[in-house]
């Protein structure tokens, strides 16, 4: 579940990321205010279960890499250099989601 709720979080940002740039009436910028909110209420929530620092970095990489998709849908301009930094970005966050045990025990530190 907290997992579930870092994605969802990280979707959520990519939302109100790319609202930023179209976003002109106060409607609308009600509407980003609240999935800005929205989106980190789930992130604490999800703090939980899991270490701070592993679900904030997979909730950025994931706002980074879609944000960074639907710019490139929208218009902004691209290069494979970026392309490849992206997906070096896309290695790291599935690499801290697939290596990071939830356990309540686990994510107080590890002893030696």
């Amino acid at each position: 579940m907290s997992w579930f709720l870092v994605i969802a979080a990280g979707l959520l940002e990519v939302v109100w990321a790319s609202s930023l740039k179209t976003a002109s009436t106060p409607l609308q910028w009600m509407g980003v205010v609240l999935l800005i909110a929205f989106s980190f209420i789930m992130l604490i929530k999800a703090y939980k279960q899991i270490p701070v620092a592993i679900a904030y970095a997979v909730f950025v990489g994931i706002g980074t890499i879609g944000t960074y998709i639907v710019g490139v849908v929208m218009g902004d301009p691209y290069s494979l250099t970026q392309a490849v930094a992206l997906f070096g970005v896309l290695l790291g966050t599935v690499g801290l989601k697939v290596f990071t045990k939830t356990d309540e025990k686990e994510t107080k530190g590890e002893r030696a």
